[in-house]
């Protein structure tokens, strides 16, 4: 799957099982077991010491047809202790009930501090060759193809946590390069919360739960956080970005990644150049509205993770353009007055664009989470040549933290030889034994110099393609505790941030300043907030300071002068609108011919069609053609689709009712339409989703109090042209119209 070959699309993506449909009763003949789906891949079969095994990735699956210990005897049943007799005690000689228990209470193992939420794909990474000129990296020269496992995160939460909260995302990416690993380990946010690694610490210790009632899970809504930051300005431009929409991306798929910090690239000659590094996705950047966001945590908490795995099995195949943007080396290592050591910093792409260098494509999903997701260990020092760091000290922090977590979470040093973290080049390391050992070394001498192993392994210098570290001069000076002035300036970028986002997503920035603030018990905290904002704008800070029912002060220097960057707003560009979900609300009584024709339109051109009606199974039954109902209104929620398309008018259905089911009350109104389908369509409308229908359900949208000429609304008579004009719609995302801002 990681070459890039296409799979079939599924029909229906989120089926459990290759088999379809799985036989009622409980299979009793032996057989081999099921492949795999098409849409789920495994770590490429290599060796603890990075050679190609020329197996097939099954090789690390079960096989048999019958169940089996640890150690590959047979078992006759799995089901029952071995007692003394029927109503005996369990005997203490019980291997098998020894076994299962034992592997049971020891399946987890301590999730990530931070990044514990995570999803996870395989795919292909094609470089463009357009970064030849700056790096001698092997993986970005012309049409080279690496295999690669991207792995997406939220920060704060434990691993049971919800994926729409609002939070920094991680966006991880290890590559398996011809020269080695090389991991690329990055957020969704430009820019940090720290300046340098060893108040680490203090940041995720003030935003995870309180430590007295491990209370709030996965928010920052709360005062120890605020608390911080309020004290600790640097912290702003990542809030500013944090409490703006891209706090609470729409998917992994519409995210944007960055590595933060600055690296120096070096080239064939020897040449260094700085760059910073992005992802940007093809389906544009796009994000939930925060209603949008608390409502999905509550019907669906696993939806990121479920909609990445669902695109993929559906063949719509996630994107993104890995691009650069690119500085003279200097001494000084600044850009047009911005410190690039400086990981709160941003560099305008209008100052340096970025240059896309190649495309990533996810294209198949994890075989076993715990093995792949849960295992793979991530570490920014898994560099290759032609890639190097910088003196940027939250870097220094981070080259310190990812090895020695992973000592912690799985049990020793020899995590690189587990399957997902394997390299895909030959190793020889020298490095023996410790916990979990699996490669067999031969050889007496695990020593340099040695003669015993005729010298081998030997040493490779920069043109057999070792990795020799940049000779940057290192400045003599004393040793301090200190920053550089440079870092001094914590309100420049915020109020560039600001100045940039639309009137519509300032409003959102101002709404989850007031929501996040309004969650705190202390006043104190409040009033300090309210003057670091007040250094960022007095709009701003003036409707967050209304919010909170306090007086709002005064900036107590003059705000500087920024040029806006127009590339921090998400709103105003068209996009693809591949891998986007459409829902269709009808029932037996709609047009099924045009129901079936919508279901094809939108499968081809891409897109996932999720056809929502009063009950679960099919509408249409009677006929010949029947159309399979992916959501019932008991089960469906608006939230689930980019945008809706109205074919019927179904009426209530036989449970809706509040007592069944709190979605379908109504006040007692005796309304001809169901209500939950009503709910959808006034949630859409309000969440500014184009929403469509044929002229025959036209009475829904008058039910529902939807103006028919409000912007984002078509009705026809004709389903392909609906349809036409809702896609076109859905390119930029939402309707922003519809959302009253401030001029």
């Amino acid at each position: 799957m990681a070459s890039g070959e296409d799979v079939p699309a599924a029909e229906i993506p989120g089926q459990p099982t290759s088999q379809s449909p799985p036989p009622l009763e409980e299979p009793t003949e032996p057989r081999e077991p099921l492949p795999p789906k098409p849409d789920q891949s495994q770590p490429a079969p290599q060796t603890p010491t990075g050679r190609p095994t020329g197996g097939s990735a099954e090789a690390f699956s079960q096989g048999g047809s019958y169940l089996t210990n640890a150690q590959g005897v047979r078992l006759p049943d799995s089901d029952h202790s071995l007692k003394a007799g029927r109503r005996g005690p369990v005997l203490l000689q019980d291997h098998h009930l020894r076994e299962k228990i034992m592997h049971f209470d020891h399946e987890r193992i301590p999730e990530r501090v931070v990044h514990a939420r995570g999803a996870a794909a395989h795919g292909v990474f094609k470089s463009y060759g357009t970064a030849e000129s700056v790096t001698k990296a092997a993986f970005l020269r012309k049409d080279v193809e690496t295999p690669v496992f991207t792995r997406f995160s939220t920060v704060i939460g434990s691993r049971g946590s919800s994926d729409t909260v609002r939070d920094t995302r991680g966006f991880a990416t290890k590559f398996y390069t011809s020269e080695g690993v090389y991991d690329l380990v990055g957020n969704n946010i430009a820019v940090f919360f720290i300046q340098d690694g060893i108040k680490f610490p203090d940041v995720v210790h003030a935003v995870k739960p309180h430590p007295d009632r491990e209370i709030p899970q996965a928010q920052s809504a709360h005062d120890t956080f605020w608390d911080f930051l309020s004290l600790h300005t640097e912290a702003m431009h990542h809030t500013m970005w944090a409490m703006s929409d891209r706090g609470i991306p729409l998917s992994y798929r519409t995210m944007e990644g960055f590595g933060v910090h600055t690296w120096r690239l070096v080239n064939e000659q020897g040449e260094t150049t700085l760059a910073k590094l992005h992802w940007k996705p093809k389906a544009g950047v796009h994000s939930l509205v925060w209603e949008e966001a608390q409502v999905t945590n509550g019907v669906d908490p696993d939806f990121h993770r479920r909609d990445l795995a669902d695109a993929i099995e559906a063949g719509a195949y996630p994107q993104w353009e890995l691009g650069i943007q690119t500085f003279p080396d200097t001494p000084d290592q600044t850009f047009e007055g911005i410190d690039l050591l400086d990981s709160t910093k941003i560099v305008p792409e209008e100052l340096a664009p970025v240059q896309p260098v190649g495309l990533l494509t996810l294209n198949a999903n994890p075989s076993n989470y715990f093995a792949e997701t849960e295992q793979v260990a991530f570490h920014v020092g898994h560099l290759v040549p032609g890639i190097d760091v910088t003196d940027d000290p939250l870097l220094a922090g981070r080259l310190f933290s990812y090895l020695d977590t992973q000592l912690t979470r799985l049990g020793g040093p020899n995590f690189a030889q587990l399957p997902i973290n394997r390299p895909h080049a030959p190793v020889n390391d020298m490095l023996r034994d410790g916990m979990h050992q699996t490669a067999v070394h031969r050889g007496g001498a695990p020593y340099k110099p040695n003669s015993l192993d005729a010298g081998c392994p030997f040493f490779a210098g920069s043109e057999e393609g070792g990795y020799v570290e940049v000779p940057a001069p290192v400045e003599a000076a004393e040793k301090v505790r200190q920053a550089p002035e440079s870092f001094a300036d914590h309100f420049t970028q915020p109020r560039l941030f600001w100045l940039s986002l639309s009137p519509v997503e300032r409003e959102h920035l101002i709404s989850a300043f007031t929501f996040e603030l309004g969650k705190c018990y202390e006043n104190a905290i409040k009033e300090r907030t309210l003057r670091a904002l007040a250094e960022v704008d007095p709009y701003l800070c003036g409707q967050v300071a209304d919010g909170l029912g306090l007086p709002a002060p005064e900036a107590t220097r003059e705000l500087p002068s920024v040029r806006p960057s127009p590339a921090l707003s998400q709103v105003g560009q068209k996009w693809p609108t591949k891998g986007r979900t459409i829902g269709i609300i009808a029932d037996d009584n709609s047009d099924l011919a045009a129901v079936r024709a919508l279901r094809e339109e939108i499968l081809d051109g891409d897109m996932i069609p999720l056809v929502i009606a009063p009950t679960g199974g099919t509408i249409g039954s009677e006929g010949d053609d029947p159309v399979t109902v992916q959501r019932s209104f008991a089960t469906g929620r608006s939230v689930e689709c980019d945008a809706l398309l109205v074919v019927g008018a179904p009426a209530q259905g036989g449970d809706a009712f509040g007592t069944r089911d709190a979605k379908a009350w109504n006040g007692g109104a005796d309304e001809a339409v169901d209500p939950r389908a009503l709910l959808m369509l006034t949630e859409a409308y309000r969440h500014a989703k184009p929403l469509g229908a044929l002229s025959t359900a036209r009475q829904v949208f008058d039910t529902a109090g939807i103006p028919v000429d409000a912007p984002g609304v078509v009705v026809g008579a004709d389903a392909g042209d609906v349809l036409g004009n809702v896609v076109e719609l859905l390119a930029y995302h939402r309707v922003w119209e519809r959302f009253p801002a401030y001029a």
